[in-house]
């Protein structure tokens, strides 16, 4: 989860994903991807996801058990990130300073798969979250830009840089994961359109896990926007794609739903929904690695024994079961929380948008896309690296 600090402002950044494609205007000067400051997450150095990614197994007897984690830093395969709109920045680009902000939101997202893979997240000039609020609220954007302007395509074209610099310097015929949420997902839904599928580094492509977003497909097939790069079917699929966003059983996707289907008006394409927990399809648990720090959990609630937990992460087996379900027009995961009011362990968990005291039924868990499946996704990378590697 995200801290409750940026919760409250994650609800607003997905507005990014949704939007179309920036109109190019005058760029600034490139970023200096040979620069190992442009980069939020880098291989060998002490950074934002080289932090302790340990976690307590909390089990429906409410015991606990400690969950030990390290890093492998002799990975087969490499990682490349692209976080979510996080900054804070008093303008409409960010600056390339990493602040809180970043930090938090890949040790929650990318950290914990530097088990299975060298972890690379580019900074990129991304519009800020004072921008969007602008936007959102009709009010003159920073720097007196107006709110219904064209935004800026310099974040975008910052990460096709990264992108660039990558392949030329570090990759040397790797295998690569791309790795996404909401704003992030859609900034590498565009790079995998536009510089991979079909062209020569698709090759290399282990998968990609596009989550919370819509991702469009053909109805009955496995492709759509990408045109040679299905979604996954199986844990050794590889040059496959994980998509999805995730929804309560018990508040599926209302009308107004901000994920599920294409946002495009008239479109003939329906959005993909890959459970991470079963890639062949139907029900299956959830391997959920939830954060003890944020969204306003107190430590000592996850048990009705009181225990305060210490390490960052939880794990609650059996608690959390998933499917990608298709109702009412809406493809997304569904998520259900198997609550036992018997027994000792907390029977629900945090993860909606709220706005004040309701929660924002048009977001599903949208802020806990991947914690919920982080666990999962991290498996299925280590599957998938070893297919790829066994294929090459």
């Amino acid at each position: 989860m995200f801290s409750m600090r940026l919760a409250g402002l994650s609800a607003a950044l997905a507005m990014t994903v949704l939007a179309p494609a920036a109109v190019a205007q005058s760029q600034p000067p490139a970023n200096d991807y040979g620069d190992k400051t442009s980069w939020l997450c880098w291989p060998g150095r002490s950074d934002a996801c080289t932090g302790d990614n340990s976690s307590t197994i909390i089990k429906a007897n409410g015991d606990l058990q400690d969950e030990a984690w390290k890093a492998d830093p002799k990975a087969p395969i490499d990682c490349f990130y692209v976080y979510p709109t996080v900054s804070n920045d008093k303008s409409v680009l960010s600056d390339m300073i990493p602040n809180a902000e970043e930090t938090s939101v890949v040790e929650q997202q990318l950290s914990r798969f530097a088990s299975k893979c060298r972890v690379y997240a580019p900074m990129y000039r991304q519009f800020t979250l004072t921008a969007l609020r602008a936007t959102i609220s009709g009010q003159a954007l920073p720097g007196g830009m107006a709110a219904n302007a064209p935004r800026p395509d310099t974040g975008y074209q910052d990460v096709v840089d990264a992108w660039k610099y990558y392949l030329a310097h570090e990759n040397k015929g790797r295998g690569v994961v791309l790795i996404g949420h909401s704003q992030g997902a859609g900034v590498l839904t565009r790079l995998l359109a536009s510089e991979i599928d079909g062209k020569p580094s698709q090759k290399l492509l282990v998968s990609a896990i596009l989550a919370g977003t819509g991702l469009p497909i053909e109805p009955g097939k496995t492709t759509g926007l990408l045109k040679s790069i299905p979604t996954c079917a199986s844990n050794t699929q590889t040059g496959c794609v994980i998509a999805f966003a995730s929804f309560r059983d018990t508040i599926p996707p209302p009308a107004n739903s901000r994920f599920g289907r294409p946002r495009e008006a008239g479109s003939n394409m329906i959005v993909a929904c890959t459970n991470p927990a079963g890639l062949a399809g139907g029900s299956a648990p959830l391997n959920a690695y939830l954060s003890t720090t944020g969204n306003g959990q107190d430590r000592s609630l996850w048990t009705s024994k009181g225990t305060a937990i210490r390490t960052p992460f939880v794990s609650t087996p059996g608690l959390l079961t998933g499917q990608c379900v298709s109702r009412n027009g809406f493809n997304y995961l569904e998520v259900h929380v198997n609550a036992d009011p018997a027994d000792p362990r907390l029977d629900d968990i945090r993860g909606d948008v709220m706005i004040g005291p309701k929660v924002s039924e048009d977001w599903g868990l949208h802020l806990v896309d991947m914690n919920l499946t982080m666990g999962d996704l991290v498996s299925v990378v280590g599957s998938q690296s070893k297919a790829w590697r066994m294929r090459k």
